[in-house]
């Protein structure tokens, strides 16, 4: 097997106590069904923005909550869209086809259990990402 070369852009999947999801998150990135994230604009100071908008078009590393990467994706594009209405782009790319509904309440209790609270108006921001090569 190839060495997966580390980029100088990350993604992190997961936290302390995450319950496994961040490691769900990568396995359905390695698996081809997870093509999109979002994280309320609230959460983010103008520097992790800015960040976050820079590797546009390039390869990022995926990271595990512990830090080990997982795999490459290139971004594709980012974006805002509200929680209210969301983008379908971003439903597909989260793995729910065109079922917001699904989406939005599994979105609403997995933010409410880290003590975030999602609104109609909540601003999304929207990474839409392409697996390039990883390790299982």
């Amino acid at each position: 097997m190839l060495e997966m070369k580390i980029q100088p852009y990350t993604m992190v999947f997961g936290w302390e106590n995450d319950n496994g999801i961040g490691e769900t998150l990568i396995q359905q990135i390695l698996k081809g069904e997870k093509t999109a994230t979002c994280a309320p604009k609230e959460e983010y100071s103008q520097k992790e923005l800015d960040e976050t908008y820079e590797p546009v078009g390039k390869l990022v590393t995926v990271c595990d909550k512990d830090g080990h990467a997982r795999c490459n994706v290139r971004l594709r594009e980012v974006f805002e869209t509200t929680f209210g209405d969301p983008d379908l782009r971003l439903i597909q790319g989260e793995g729910y086809g065109e079922n917001v509904e699904t989406f939005q309440e599994t979105h609403k209790a997995a933010w409410q259990n880290i003590g975030i609270e999602l609104k109609e108006e909540t601003v999304l921001v929207v990474e839409l990402f392409e697996l390039v090569d990883g390790v299982l």
